[in-house]
Order: structure tokens, then C-alpha cells, then sequence
């Protein structure tokens, strides 16, 4: 039997597409595994809303109606503008955003509100594959991976940081992306060290190849993600995501902070 016929019809997908990133893309992919991203202590002050950006932020949304994020067909967002923050549009689910710039590592930050009614469900995907996840868990005892604070699928918040609906929230995230050889094997995992509400959620936590089947580049995806899907596989960079799930969430104060000289306006 073949061995391409005797996998899945996503890894005989992936397989074929890692075997041409190999060939259009080796040049990059190197230079992006071997240059280390800069090392530096990561205990971010939450403790006053909102948190201003430092000076060598990427600012992606800051309340005005510069935007830095687009649909997920690359076109202009339908989240409505209100008093300073982005929200999610709440009728309808998978209608996610992308942010304009791409990355490899960087701090990431996002101040968000959960609606008085449903479960507040979204989220961050991190280059599309990794969620931290954003959903109503206050109230919850033992918060596992589908709770705030969580990666989702991933680990469990080390604490519940939770606060109620209806106030800020403050997430910051120090991400170090996968890195992966010339054929799209990863090399070394990447890891996630995660603040919400001025306590540590994730420290130092180790992933590998995505797991979930509904991140925007396996489930209700487009050209334009395809796209950027085969370029983040060469080059270990890629975009933010905000996460729609049917449920109106606001976002304000979004920016990203690289670590290294990785990050670029995808056009």
C-alpha cells in the first residue's frame, strides 16, 4: 500500500506540502531555526488597565479605527468599532481576524471584556495553531484546559486568574514558536509562559505539532490563510489571530513585542 494512502487525508495534506516548502523555502527556514531570539526576564505589571505599550511595541489595535488586523480572506474586518475596543460580532462563529504582522517569538498583549450573557468563548491563536483560551471560568474550582488561563488542549492554568464579565482582562504571553528542519519536522518545541490578571497561568510550557482540528487553518479556512499556513510551515513565522465563537467579546490595547528581527507586514 502506498504509504500516503495509508495515512490520514490531513498528514498525507501536510506531508505533500512540507515535502514543497522543503524545495521553495530552505534558505529561509534556516536562517529563521538557527538565529536565537533575545533572552530577558518576562514579569509584566498588570496591574493598572490599560497597560501602555512600550515604544518598540507592534501596536495592532489601540482604539482608533487604525486597524491592524484583516478577515480571514485577507480583506477588511466586519467587527464593529465600539467606544475604543474591537468586538466580536457574536452571530455567527469563525469569523476570526488577522493581524497584519507576522512574527516568530515575541510578548504578546491583550486587554479583553466578556459579554453579561453566554460564555464569553473566544480566544488568541497564536500563529493559528496555539489558543489561549478566553471563556467564562470564575466560578470554576478546578479549571482544566478549556478554561481561562488554559492553552487550549494544551495545559491547564496553574491557578484560576479569572475575573467576572463585564470588567477588563489582561493577558501577557512570551511565545517562542516551534522550530522545524528544511522538511517541516520540528526540531526543538515551542513554549509558552503566560500573566492573566497579575498571576503567573503557564510557565515555561512545552508544545509540539497542533492538535486541535477547528484552528482557522484546518477548519473554515481560505486561500488567503492557505497561503500564509505554507509560508509559516518554511519560516516559523506567522500572524495573531482573535478568535470569533458566537460570542460578543471585546478587545482593546493589542500589541506585540518581538524578540528577535522575524517579524514583517505580510502583504
Amino acid at each position: 500500500m502506498n504509504c500516503l494512502t495509508a495515512m490520514s487525508p490531513m498528514k498525507s495534506w501536510l506531508l505533500l506540502l512540507l515535502m514543497t516548502l522543503s524545495v521553495e523555502f530552505p534558505a529561509i527556514e534556516n536562517a529563521a531555526a538557527n538565529e536565537p531570539s533575545k533572552e530577558t526576564e518576562f514579569e509584566p505589571d498588570q496591574t493598572q488597565l490599560p497597560v501602555k505599550a512600550p515604544a518598540d511595541a507592534i501596536v495592532l489595535f489601540d482604539g482608533s479605527d487604525r486597524v491592524e488586523f484583516v478577515s480571514k480572506i485577507g480583506d477588511r474586518i466586519d467587527w464593529p468599532l465600539i467606544d475604543g475596543t474591537l468586538e466580536s460580532t457574536g452571530g455567527q462563529k469563525a469569523n476570526h481576524i488577522v493581524s497584519k504582522w507576522h512574527f516568530r517569538d515575541a510578548d504578546i498583549h491583550a486587554e479583553f471584556m466578556l459579554p453579561e450573557k453566554g460564555t464569553g468563548n473566544s480566544g488568541l491563536y497564536i500563529h493559528g495553531n496555539y489558543e489561549m483560551q478566553i471563556i467564562h471560568s470564575a466560578d470554576s474550582k478546578r479549571p482544566g484546559d478549556a478554561d481561562l488561563g488554559a492553552i487550549y488542549g494544551f495545559s491547564k492554568p496553574l491557578v484560576n486568574a479569572a475575573r467576572d464579565r463585564s470588567v477588563w482582562q489582561v493577558y501577557d504571553i512570551r511565545y517562542r514558536a516551534p522550530r522545524r528542519d528544511s522538511k517541516g519536522n520540528i526540531t526543538r518545541k515551542g513554549t509558552i509562559t503566560a500573566w492573566l490578571n497579575g498571576q503567573k497561568v503557564q510557565d515555561s510550557v512545552e508544545f509540539g505539532e497542533p492538535r486541535s482540528i477547528y484552528h482557522p487553518y484546518r477548519s473554515g479556512t481560505t486561500d488567503y490563510l492557505k497561503a500564509i499556513w505554507k509560508k509559516q510551515l518554511a519560516t516559523t513565522t506567522g500572524p495573531l489571530f482573535l478568535q470569533d465563537h458566537g460570542n460578543a467579546v471585546r478587545f482593546r490595547n493589542v500589541w506585540i513585542l518581538p524578540l528577535d528581527k522575524h517579524a514583517y507586514r505580510y502583504e
